[in-house]
């Protein structure tokens, strides 16, 4: 299936681009789905026996179908082949040579063992593209790179959760996800370097770092000023108030990042003299004495609903907002629809995160079946017949 045409038949900005993609679980699949939804022909590599681990992740499952692996696996064709094998390696070799991109999130060593890293890879086809997804920055260390220690040796646990309580973990799989989207960026620079040189690139992307890129202003106050934050909840250890509410029937989020919206707030709070008071004037006042501000805000608030807060004081331009379930958030948004064979139902996942010129915001693919397009994977890029069905 050839990648739908923008609007104006302009095709998407990355078709023709060969991506050869030997990773599974999360952080690679999640990169090369970007690449996917730009209008890459990405080509899933998988073991004949289960293939990506995320295919048996669940439930929840839809029609026998794992929906993790649905969500980050659209856009892309599958093969089999048996990597234990010299047979499959081989074959791996002829395909990956064939391709623009190679990515992969083995552990260290591996892609070495099976003769398909990048030394080897480069030193036939020097335009090509490889980017090896690891834990660490060092390609010697063994260590596993699951999402949830990774986080925790981030330390952005340690200074997520309420004060009183232990470090959080954020529910999300951000570790695997930034890593994911590096990969993207990294790819993204590395193929605009080789228009310009024809010259191809080894991209090595780290769990570690990428976690710790996420700590950005708290790594400079950390790094710079000896200052390491504390666990605040959802409150903002620089800003006040900037963080969650009780109101009457649920929580409310503040947004008070500047002096004139604190003002704002006193007026639609009906106490417009707490705006220009000594004790909360200015940001580093408030933040200051952030505990008697507090309990005169969660007093105030506790008086009317969460959508009856949302109507004033957006009217008086305080940013504000509710907190939403996961059903709620996804309440009318957009989504791709992809009919599957397997499903009674159309798929639905959640779009491309940007727009370029009006173009189709995912693939028009689905996600693949198991080994789904060997054939005509092989006939397409080696110009030869599956040799596993000959």
């Amino acid at each position: 299936m050839s990648p739908p045409p923008a609007p104006d038949g302009a095709l998407p900005p990355l078709a023709g681009l060969r991506v050869l993609d030997f990773s599974r679980v999360l952080a690679g699949p999640y990169g090369t789905l970007y690449l996917a939804d730009m209008g890459a022909d990405v080509v899933k590599v998988e073991a004949p026996e289960g293939g990506d681990d995320t295919r048996a992740y669940g439930p929840p499952f839809l029609d026998g179908l794992s929906t993790y692996f649905l969500s980050v696996n659209r856009g892309k064709r599958s093969i089999c082949l048996d990597l234990k094998s010299p047979e499959g390696q081989a074959q791996a070799r002829a395909l990956a040579l064939a391709a623009d991109v190679v990515l992969s999130n083995f552990r260290p060593g591996v892609m070495e063992r099976l003769g398909l890293d990048a030394a080897v890879l480069r030193a036939e086809r020097p335009e090509l593209i490889v980017c090896v997804i690891q834990a660490f920055d060092d390609p010697e260390d063994p260590r596993p790179g699951y999402d949830l220690l990774l986080q925790g040796l981030s330390g952005v646990p340690s200074i997520t959760g309420p004060p009183e309580g232990g470090p959080y973990k954020c529910a999300a799989s951000i570790a695997d996800l930034v890593s994911g989207m590096n990969a993207t960026i990294a790819v993204l620079g590395a193929l605009h370097r080789r228009d310009q040189t024809g010259e191809g690139a080894t991209l090595r992307v780290s769990l570690h770092e990428s976690m710790l890129s996420l700590l950005t202003y708290h790594a400079g106050a950390a790094l710079n000023a000896g200052s390491v934050a504390p666990r605040m909840g959802n409150h903002h250890r620089s800003i006040h108030p900037f963080g969650t509410y009780p109101a009457a029937d649920g929580h409310l989020n503040l947004a008070v990042g500047n002096d004139a919206l604190w003002r704002a707030l006193c007026v639609a709070l009906g106490e417009p003299e707490r705006g220009r008071a000594p004790e909360s004037a200015t940001n580093a006042a408030r933040v200051a004495n952030r505990a008697p501000l507090d309990a005169w805000l969660c007093a105030r608030l506790a008086e009317d609903t969460v959508a009856g807060w949302i109507t004033r004081l957006t009217a008086a331009s305080v940013p504000c907002g509710p907190i939403l379930s996961v059903e709620q958030a996804l309440e009318g948004v957009s989504t791709l629809s992809h009919p599957h064979p397997r499903t009674g139902a159309p798929i639905q996942s959640l779009r491309l995160p940007f727009d370029m010129d009006g173009a189709p915001r995912g693939a028009a693919r689905r996600a693949p079946e198991l080994g789904e397009h060997g054939a005509e994977v092989w006939a397409e890029w080696v110009g030869e017949a599956d040799p596993r069905e000959k």
